[in-house]
């Protein structure tokens, strides 16, 4: 497939992902990746198909004591550079291709083996500065495009009917709409419906919510969407990040972090937060998955200036 915007960093995973010695794969822009990472904390990344006989590697294992990778078919080892390690030989040029990888503060970055157009952003340790990580949730391949999947994320008036149950919005105003190049910014005034005692039940990071709260949203396009809000309990950073997994797929997963007004809150804001993130995420997915194919849209809803740039960057890129 033709790569989708060709020479973008995308974030494909952090680094707790991995975990130690267990190969992890990916597919960026039509092609598998293996990636994996040792004991010393190096991670390394290979295309997905052992030379020999075309067997997925990341249906292999790890080599600890060598930081191989084995093959799953015939237990030949490669190393990060993708050189063949035999009878105690290490070959002389790589037999499969190693995919660059550029790795800030436990996030894993490529630009997938094309030229680079804009730096990797700074925007995750910027804003996560003095936070605590709690984890991953919502990781997920969506069976849409790019654009689309991303889109979502600008459209400022979905979580009225998309995420209705889940936080009880029933208003929403967004005074602040600032873009500069790839870089944006929003911020936005949500009110909340009383919660019934079915809706903590089913959702209890509820509780944590005012009935009015401030959100402040920055994007570093294409990959990044961060969500940034101050609670009762502490508060909360999540970092949506989008790669194009193929023309019609693209892969999400959220990245959690914390800073609770009390140590008692963290273990709440850990279970609940990112529960609550992963329900989300099937709700947008399942908004993007059960659509229609495009039509003109003939109704005009508020904000929508916002998810109209997105699309435009896409298209100009």
């Amino acid at each position: 497939m033709e790569a989708i915007l060709l020479g973008a960093p995308w974030l494909i995973a952090h680094r707790s992902m991995l975990g130690i010695n267990k190969p992890y794969k990916i597919t960026l822009n039509g092609q598998d990746y293996v990636l994996w990472q040792n004991q010393q904390g190096e991670v390394f990344a290979l295309d997905n198909i052992c030379p020999h006989m075309q067997a997925p590697l990341s249906d292999g294992w790890i080599c600890s004591d060598r930081g191989t990778i084995a093959c799953p078919f015939h237990a030949l080892e490669f190393d990060g550079q993708g050189r063949l390690h035999n009878a105690g030989k290490v070959g002389s040029q790589p037999l499969t291709s190693p995919l660059e990888l550029v790795i800030q503060d436990d996030c894993i970055w490529t630009y997938g083996g094309y030229t680079p157009k804009i730096p990797v952003p700074n925007l995750i340790s910027t804003l996560s500065a003095g936070m605590s990580f709690l984890g991953v949730a919502g990781e997920k391949s969506i069976r849409g495009t790019f654009v689309d999947s991303i889109s979502i994320n600008y459209d400022y008036n979905h979580q009225n009917g998309t995420h209705r149950e889940l936080f009880g919005i029933k208003a929403n105003r967004i005074p602040v709409f600032e873009h500069d190049g790839y870089h944006a910014q929003v911020v936005q005034e949500l009110d909340r419906a009383d919660s019934t005692w079915n809706d903590i039940l089913k959702n209890p990071v509820v509780l944590t919510a005012p009935k009015t709260y401030t959100g402040i949203l920055e994007y570093a396009f294409p990959a990044l969407t961060t969500f940034r809000a101050d609670f009762p309990i502490g508060e909360v950073l999540q970092v949506h990040a989008l790669y194009p997994e193929t023309a019609t797929q693209t892969k999400t997963f959220v990245l959690v972090y914390s800073q609770p007004k009390h140590p008692i809150f963290k273990p709440l804001m850990g279970r609940f937060i990112l529960s609550a993130v992963g329900t989300v995420v099937e709700q947008d997915t399942r908004a993007i998955e059960t659509s229609y194919p495009h039509q003109p849209a003939k109704i005009r809803l508020p904000n929508e200036e916002i998810m109209f740039h997105a699309q435009k960057l896409y298209r100009e890129w």
